[in-house]
């Protein structure tokens, strides 16, 4: 027991390190950074989920102590305990007369997304505290990106500046310079208007994007983790057939939740949907190994999957939105599963 705690703090300190790098804003920090979670999975996975769980506490007093308090609990709210929390649900297991089973895939998936969600709120609780305060940080953060990609246009004494000289019926009065700078003035507000609306949004829907992608990345940092305990040769657990991985039906009404949850204020409404995205993620992953699972034995297997993940790769993600119906048909259509084999 002393042993694992000693390995759990250790596991903890390097990965708050990893995480603490990231105040240097270098690429080789955000890289650092972005496998913080690792160590903990790994020893949580290696070990026992009582040392991830040293780790976690660790990792979080050094960095409190050493840097701020909020550093530290940032790095227990975002990195640590979600790393602690799947480790400890990979190794869940329970005896039955057929033996020992372990904690299904399938919900395995749909907390990884729940895990993703709560994350991001209690990071964004951390760092914003009043609502209205994170709610002005998202859309200014919206209207950065928005103005990045439509600039403002050029003022009317810039653009008379480079074009062509005024002809004699632009000099005829000051009623048709009058009329052509209220159009100018018009469209302009227009404009602006347009750029306000798309920014606020986008501001609406940046907790589903950022959830997404952190539940996309506890997906890999939880599948790389495995492998290397595996590698090892201390994963407890047996591999299992991951293409094999259905979530339950009751994971639709848990999308149904978040997706009224979308519509209350305050906090409420940022985890909806927070959650909706991450449940997006875990659905896209379902339909990605129902896809593995479903050309199984099929001729051209291999050329299909390099056609599957090129297209992946090429469209940067969008295909993703495809995944995810696919995953979605196949949670609520449950076509895989054996018909004498309950929902895991």
């Amino acid at each position: 027991m002393a042993q694992h705690i000693g390995i759990g703090i250790g596991a903890g300190l390097v990965s708050a390190l990893l995480f603490g790098v990231l105040l240097k804003a270098t690429p080789l920090a955000i890289l650092l950074y972005l496998v913080a979670p690792l160590p903990i999975l790994i020893v949580g996975l290696g070990w026992s989920h009582k040392a991830a769980l040293w780790a976690a506490a660790a990792g979080s007093l050094a960095l409190g102590l050493v840097i701020a308090p909020f550093m530290g609990l940032a790095f227990g709210a975002y990195i640590a305990l979600p790393a602690w929390w799947l480790a400890y649900l990979t190794l869940l297991g329970r005896e039955t007369p057929q033996g020992l089973e372990w904690y299904p895939t399938g919900r395995l998936l749909g907390w990884i997304a729940a895990t993703a969600a709560l994350a991001f709120i209690a990071i964004a609780v951390l760092s914003s505290p009043n609502h209205a305060a994170f709610d002005r940080q998202l859309r200014g953060l919206a209207q950065t990106l928005v103005q990045a990609r439509m600039p403002a246009p050029r003022t009317t004494g810039e653009a008379g500046r480079t074009e062509t000289p005024p002809t004699e019926t632009d000099r005829s009065g000051p009623e048709a310079g009058g009329d052509a700078g209220a159009g100018l003035q018009t469209e302009d507000d227009q404009t602006d208007v347009t750029r306000s609306e798309i920014a606020d949004a986008l501001a609406r829907v940046v907790p589903a994007f950022a959830a997404n992608g952190l539940a996309l990345l506890l997906t890999f940092y939880l599948w790389a983790s495995a492998r290397i305990v595996r590698i090892s040769g201390r994963l407890p657990r047996p591999w299992p057939d991951l293409p094999s991985t259905t979530m339950p039906r009751t994971t639709l009404a848990t999308l149904g939740a978040a997706l009224l949850m979308c519509f209350a204020p305050g906090y409420v409404g940022v985890f909806g949907v927070a959650l909706v995205g991450a449940l997006s993620a875990a659905f896209a992953i379902q339909g990605l190994a129902a896809f593995h699972d479903r050309s199984r034995g099929r001729p051209g297997r291999a050329l299909m999957l390099f056609g599957l993940y090129l297209i992946l790769f090429v469209t940067q993600g969008i295909a993703l939105v495809a995944l995810t119906l696919f995953g979605l048909a196949d949670t609520a259509l449950d076509r895989r599963r054996p018909q004498d084999r309950p929902a895991p």
